[in-house]
């Protein structure tokens, strides 16, 4: 038997024919580009004989370096045909980062999105020996140098246009003896410490993730449009993708990451895959537009919310039978008050919104469901490929991370930080090339160690924290930083937060101000300043996040709360190494950068 990620696109060519496969936009012309079945499984076929024509071997390891783009799906399979092995790199990634990974996974072909991309390329190439050949993807916005080894992509799909019968023989002899326990990707770790890690995702991996998906998520169909927004080195991006397109779904590629709030309003899509910072700037964008209400309109949208809140938390996350008056006031309240709030958002068409990766707020979490948007929160690690818990269409309970997926065994190390242990055939192969760390993450017995600590109960899988990001306080009091951040990043003048406090006497942060909100908010108290700096100095600015601050972390303990923060005039970037590919923060690294600015809120 073929594996289904290997046989998939000819047999949905089959199925679909004609029909759209894929959607992406020329950024050049500003317009959509519809790509059908057909032609889909037509370009994976041609890159899959052009691969075998420049000599790629079967199990060999194959880099990518792009954002989000068709070809880089066309590649993917392409090497699958080939039994290959895909590394995609993160299209943020330093010259530092993309050596140590071509290197270790002995690269000799490397595919390149856009500029940037290839400008990173060009600095790490002197220290890549190994690369031979270098694919660029758009010819169009990309200014190659001569260096003999540079080729663009229609120059490489040439080659298996024009591939000879040996080469097609032997790419069908590779396909139909590819094998379950074949190697399909290597998903490097974004690392916030330490060198990032390969996890060994096979086959058979894939196989079984799609399979449990679609028993499932028995709510979507082959009708739905899912926008593709996580960049795709994302495990959570890249098997949802996939998953997409083996259910037959259309998949929306959104190339620039800083176009996704006008995307989304473009496409209206039923299916959304997104971490918590997105869901935590709509609340935020909301709760911004709502406090600037007032009379009735402020009180209609309130009495929606309570509607909203009681319909979908209080009755149908319980699987209770909702009383005909609460229907009729709900169905009343969304069409005047909800349905315009998705509307304006451009979420209005929401099956199912996967929302996973880092901490949700609960408060945020039941504030968006209130409103009638489908989220569904959900765990999963790089090693587990994606999903180990989500949550059920009428069996959810806020606070958790959703049930247990089918053919997935959850179990809580009471002996090691209430440590979660999962035991599946999605758990990786191991780390690539690094026996001992794969050994430190696997018991005895075969159970992955996540890293995380929770609890169980009832089917229900709660995280409590990430036991690496846990610190203690000089007073010997552990601390969440995660649970705190969470918090707080769901206030519409807070954009970015690290909490501080290892070893320390009591908790700080470092903070970046939502700055349009805070300069809104400037101007309407008459505050003077010249600079967003002045603005960050202000004394009234500090004693007004004081308060928000005070009010967002009443339930923690005392000795959990911030004491003291620090407001920056400019973002955590990841070209400063603050964060990480995935957007999480470098808690060391800020550590170090903003040393003198923590030592002074100890002082």
């Amino acid at each position: 038997m073929i594996n289904q990620m290997t046989s998939m696109p000819a047999r949905q060519a089959k199925k679909y024919g004609e029909r759209e496969a894929v959607r992406h936009k020329d950024y050049v012309t500003n317009e959509w580009i519809s790509t059908s079945w057909n032609k889909f499984n037509s370009l994976i076929n041609t890159a899959a004989l052009a691969l075998a024509q420049i000599g790629i071997k079967e199990k060999e390891n194959i880099t990518t370096f792009t954002q989000n783009t068709i070809y880089g799906l066309v590649v993917d399979h392409g090497a699958f045909q080939n039994r290959a092995v895909i590394t995609p790199l993160y299209a943020t990634s330093s010259a530092d980062q993309i050596t140590y990974i071509i290197n270790e996974t002995e690269a000799r072909i490397l595919f390149i999105g856009e500029q940037p991309q290839y400008d990173v390329w060009m600095q790490a190439r002197a220290n890549c020996p190994l690369v031979e050949y270098v694919v660029i993807f758009d010819r169009q916005v990309v200014r190659a140098e001569d260096d003999n080894q540079s080729i663009y992509m229609d120059e490489f799909m040439a080659l298996g246009e024009n591939a000879s019968d040996e080469i097609k023989a032997e790419v069908e002899r590779r396909t139909h003896s590819a094998r379950p326990e074949d190697l399909a990707t290597l998903i490097y770790t974004s690392g916030t410490t330490g060198e990032p890690k390969g996890v060994m995702l096979t086959h058979t991996n894939y196989d079984i993730i799609m399979r449990i998906h679609k028993q499932r998520l028995t709510m979507i169909s082959d009708e739905d449009v899912s926008l593709s927004f996580l960049p795709m080195t994302h495990i959570f991006e890249r098997a949802w993708s996939y998953f997409c397109l083996y259910m037959g779904i259309r998949v929306v590629i959104n190339r620039d990451p800083k176009t996704i709030a006008a995307t989304v309003k473009e496409i209206r899509p039923s299916l959304l895959c997104n971490v918590p910072r997105f869901w935590e700037k709509v609340y935020a964008g909301i709760q911004d537009f709502i406090a600037k209400q007032t009379g009735v309109k402020a009180k209609l949208i309130q009495m929606a919310l309570k509607t909203g809140r009681k319909y979908y938390i209080d009755y149908k996350s319980k699987g209770r039978n909702i009383p005909l008056l609460l229907q009729m006031q709900y169905k009343l309240f969304d069409k005047i008050i909800l349905s315009k709030i998705r509307h304006t958002v451009g979420v209005n068409n929401g099956v199912l919104f996967p929302v996973a990766g880092a901490p949700l707020g609960d408060a945020i979490n039941e504030f968006l469901i209130s409103c009638g948007m489908p989220i569904t929160y959900g765990y999963g690690l790089s090693e587990t490929t994606a999903t180990v818990s989500c949550f059920l269409a009428n069996d959810y309970k806020i606070g958790t991370v959703g049930t247990v997926m089918p053919e997935i065994e959850v179990r809580i190390d009471t002996e090691n930080n209430n440590e979660i242990l999962v035991k599946s055939g999605t758990v990786m192969q191991g780390y690539y090339k690094k026996p001992e760390e794969t050994a430190k993450v696997f018991t005895e017995d075969g159970w992955f160690r996540t890293g995380d600590a929770g609890t169980y109960e009832d089917g229900k899988l709660a995280i409590t924290e990430r036991i690496k990001d846990l610190f203690k306080t000089s007073n010997g009091k552990y601390i969440a930083p995660q649970a705190i951040e969470s918090c707080l990043g769901g206030d519409r003048f807070i954009e970015q937060v690290a909490v501080i406090g290892d070893q320390r006497k009591y908790v700080t942060a470092i903070i970046v101000p939502a700055y349009e909100a805070l300069i809104d908010y400037a101007k309407k108290m008459k505050i003077q300043f010249h600079t967003f700096e002045d603005l960050v100095k202000n004394q009234e600015i500090y004693a007004m996040i004081e308060g928000r601050i005070a009010e967002l972390q009443k339930n923690f303990a005392s000795f959990e709360q911030i004491k003291k923060f620090t407001l920056l005039p400019h973002a955590f970037t990841m070209e400063r190494g603050e964060l990480t590919n995935t957007l999480k923060v470098r808690r060391s690294i800020i550590n170090k950068i903003y040393h003198k600015e923590i030592e002074l809120m100890y002082s």
